[in-house]
């Protein structure tokens, strides 16, 4: 299958390069971030046009071979790699061009988020996306996208206006509210289950002033500070979103605000005594530092696994839940993180797009992180208990890109029966045989 394969790349002339198991920069690129998903295919396209991108998707098809689709490579259970098959990289594929006076941003689907915010950030202007500045666009837009300026400007998503797709039978094609709106709907977080998207055009926001406030309590206060943080949430204005990590012997609260500075530090303030005085305060933060503050600890080639999902409110019984677990985490870079929603996320009805979970307040995820191999089981299984006690019944659907197990069930549980067959027609109609499947895979309907 493999000298088919190569075959029927040779046949459609790269104008990017093509790298087989024997080619001297293999294991450079054959890596993707987590350190667990360490895979060897049998040839990489590094694709630099979108007829790269097609002659990559015919070569896939036309002899039968796993097909892995890269951007960032950020995919948490790997799905970004393959063993044997084809590894389509779009990371050559990193324009931008930005539009001031129309306040669009046209990005290609190998940029990461770093890209898009160095590209925007300085001209005053945002696309609410992620919070790892080395994470891929393509893959956090498609599943719906959450950060720190969502619940002023709404997910990823509800900044997209549109994007261009090479299908599974290597059309390209234009997906937008007015030209196709079925699979503008799915794209906006049905996945990566409908094509390989080259191009995406985004509406870019006002930025503003930001301010940031950061405080640490002991594991002791933790109690008392998390249900003080959870009323002061109920009424906060969408200009202040917040995270909190429990982890090591901290819980830490960043609080950033994304509206009129004289209002900061009023707003903020709260959050510096919830139990106790904390340690810290407002911070001398640009956006840019914000949006990469994390990536050291989320480094490339660690070990990851993460399980998430979303609260209607947070639940008296997760505290203490979450305070035990941290407490036996098997390593100090565990962490349980818990990112605030609500605002401009429920702007949009839940059956305007793909994504579910519009009404959540928060989204929560127990993520250990490890380097040593011999760890894994031990971290997974950390991992898979402790979010085992965080799920809220109340809430339906789930966030596919925040799920380090694959598995038929994590779709449909995602979206819920009805979207799920919605986007089973779709996937039907796009991708009948499922060439895309190395994703939380959508079946195509009989």
């Amino acid at each position: 299958m493999s000298s088919l394969l190569l075959r029927e790349i040779a046949a459609g002339q790269l104008d990017g390069e093509l790298l087989t198991p024997t080619h001297s920069n293999y294991d450079q690129y054959r890596r993707v971030w987590n350190g667990i998903a360490d895979k060897r295919p049998a040839a990489i396209v590094r694709a630099r046009t979108v007829r790269d991108v097609r002659v990559a998707v015919h070569a896939a098809a036309a002899s039968g071979s796993l097909l892995a689709v890269r951007g960032g490579g950020h995919s948490i259970p790997g799905l970004s790699t393959c063993d044997d098959g084809l590894v389509l990289d779009l990371s050559p594929m990193r324009a931008i061009k930005m539009d001031v006076d129309g306040r669009t941003a046209e990005v290609d689907g190998g940029c990461l988020l770093g890209d898009l915010d160095r590209a925007i950030v300085p001209h005053g202007f945002v696309v609410p996306a992620g919070v790892i500045s080395h994470t891929g666009v393509a893959g956090l837009t498609l599943g719906g996208g959450m950060g720190w300026a969502s619940r002023k400007y709404g997910l990823t998503i509800d900044s997209l206006l549109g994007a261009e797709i090479v299908t599974a039978k290597g059309d390209v094609v234009w997906a937008d509210a007015a030209s196709d709106p079925e699979l503008f709907w799915g794209i906006r977080g049905g996945g990566g289950n409908f094509g390989v998207v080259t191009r995406f055009l985004f509406r870019m926001h006002n930025l503003g002033p930001v301010a940031v406030g950061r405080w640490t309590y002991p594991l002791a206060n933790a109690v008392d500070g998390l249900r003080r943080l959870r009323d002061l949430s109920r009424t906060v204005p969408r200009d202040l979103t917040l995270n909190f990590t429990l982890s090591g012997s901290e819980l830490t609260i960043t609080v950033v605000w994304l509206g009129d500075r004289g209002g900061a530090e009023r707003a903020l303030a709260p959050f510096g005594s919830l139990a106790g005085t904390g340690h810290g305060g407002m911070t001398a933060m640009t956006f840019l530092d914000l949006q990469s503050r994390n990536d050291e600890l989320f480094a490339w080639l660690r070990r990851y696994y993460v399980k998430g999902g979303f609260w209607r409110d947070m639940n008296e019984a997760a505290i203490p839940h979450m305070l035990r677990q941290i407490a036996d985490a098997p390593t100090d870079d565990c962490e349980i993180s818990v990112l605030m929603l609500g605002g401009a996320v429920r702007d949009v009805a839940e059956e305007a797009t793909a994504y579910s979970g519009r009404e959540a307040s928060y989204y929560w995820l127990t993520e250990p992180v490890w380097d040593d191999p011999s760890e894994d089981p031990s971290c997974i299984d950390w991992g898979r208990q402790t979010a085992r006690d965080l799920v809220d019944p109340s809430m339906e659907g789930n966030y596919v890109n925040e799920q380090g197990d694959v598995d038929s069930g994590i779709a449909v549980e995602a979206y819920g029966a009805t979207k799920y067959q919605r986007l089973a027609r779709l996937k039907q109609r796009l991708d009948s045989g499922n060439l895309f499947r190395l994703n939380q895979n959508i079946s195509p309907a009989a």
